[in-house]
């Protein structure tokens, strides 16, 4: 069976194909090279002994949309990936991330109801509860007004699937991420962030590898143990996993609803400080960091419920904290190298 990837050469993405690939799916990886390289299908290839077919398309261009689904007018699903994610960059520049993640998801779900069987997961956020209340955050938390430009990119993508699911033969699941981190065991693939990391992880391994002077804490005084954020760090194998696990959902129909959300996290929340002490004790590496101002945008915690995932898709996280820190730092020494 074939199946498009979005942003298919991206950190989460590339995962994916490794994953769908493993289980026999032919993948088509769609890409615009903006946040990644080609040479990530060279990863994905010593991996899975596939090479995986690669477009490089601007999900922006509608026409180059249209064609793409001329091409491949035999796919049995789309995983969609390909967006922007930064929650600060999303603030400076938030016309930006409308027309990157509206128009490209307009134009995918233009296309695919044309389909015969639209089968479409959505790669959604845990930022769509904004601050939430309650602890851990189940799906059927309030959706919060949101606290960016790149939330509120998730809520109105959410919005947009479910009115279109209402009037065409759209079948949708949303997974709402928690806080993806690692690397392929392997070392061959990994997050490949352009410039300065917008992400924790990144930040931490680049300060720990020298290239950066020190990694910025935004905020120890958030009402939490020890006064920095509290998120949820998913590997992202394990988060990979999950989107071949509601893929093959929609495929065998067995949905309840036409479109159905999933919270994927590990259920447990660590600070930014329990990251940064975790990294040194699996690596060794001393991290030079200091405590700076809130950044605009942070939510004070959030951690997922998994027990709606476990139950109804059986799905749940297998690698650990320790896991996640220890090969993304692998990541990062063989890029370096």
């Amino acid at each position: 069976m074939k199946v498009l990837v979005t942003g298919g050469l991206g950190f989460i993405g590339s995962h994916t194909v490794v994953e769908l690939q493993n289980q026999g799916f032919e993948v088509v990886a769609v890409d615009n090279l903006s946040n990644s390289s080609e040479t990530v299908v060279d990863g994905i290839t010593r991996i899975t002994g596939t090479k995986p077919l690669f477009e490089n398309i601007d999900l922006r261009n509608k026409s180059q949309v249209q064609e793409l689904f001329l091409r491949h007018a035999d796919m049995a699903g789309v995983i969609h990936f390909a967006a922007s994610k930064a929650v600060g960059e999303s603030v400076e520049n938030p016309l930006l991330y409308y027309e990157n993640n509206i128009n490209s998801l307009v134009y995918l779900l233009q296309e695919i109801t044309k389909l015969p069987q639209a089968n479409f997961i959505f790669s959604s956020s845990c930022t769509v509860y904004g601050q939430a209340e309650k602890m851990p955050i189940t799906e059927d938390a309030p959706i919060q007004p949101a606290v960016s430009p790149y939330g509120n990119t998730k809520q109105i993508g959410e919005e947009i699937i479910k009115d279109t699911a209402k009037v065409t033969s759209l079948n949708s699941i949303l997974l709402r991420y928690f806080n993806p981190i690692g690397a392929h065991p392997s070392a061959e693939i990994g997050e490949l962030p352009l410039g300065v990391p917008q992400n924790l992880v990144p930040f931490i391994t680049q300060t720990a590898m020298g290239i950066r002077k020190e990694l910025s804490v935004f905020g120890n005084d958030y009402p939490t143990p020890d006064g920095t954020c509290i998120r949820d760090y998913i590997h992202v194998v394990d988060l990979a996993k999950a989107h071949v696990v509601a893929l093959q959902r929609l495929l065998q129909n067995e949905q309840t609803e036409k479109v159905e959300t999933f919270n994927l996290g590990t259920g447990k929340g660590s600070s930014v400080l329990e990251v940064i002490q975790t990294f040194e004790k699996v690596t060794g590496q001393k991290l030079a960091y200091k405590i700076v101002d809130r950044r605009p945008g942070d939510v004070i915690q959030a951690y997922a419920s998994t027990q709606k995932a476990k139950q109804v898709l059986g799905w749940q996280t297998e690698l650990s904290l320790e896991d996640a820190l220890a090969s993304a730092w692998k990541w990062e020494q063989k890029v370096r190298s």
